[in-house]
């Protein structure tokens, strides 16, 4: 069974594993992008290296898959 979004809003990100591409450049001592954390069940939650203060967002399974899809076919620029 998938996790809705309260499900995921509701998980405790402090043990997550959290994953830069090896393509992020880094400032001081961290890189400077976006890291993933892999939530189960094909979610996935998402912040920013650069402002670890800020709370991650948190994608659904389906969400994630149509944000790669878009990625793919260029839809963002």
């Amino acid at each position: 069974m998938q996790a809705n979004k309260a499900e995921l809003y509701g998980l405790d990100l402090a043990e997550a594993r959290w994953v830069a591409s090896s393509h992020c450049p880094y400032g001081g001592n961290r890189p400077q992008c976006v890291e993933v954390a892999d939530l189960g069940d094909g979610a996935v939650a998402v912040r920013d290296s650069a402002h670890r203060d800020l709370p991650p967002l948190r994608f659904t399974a389906e969400e994630w898959a149509a944000f790669r899809e878009g990625v793919r076919e260029g839809e963002f620029g």
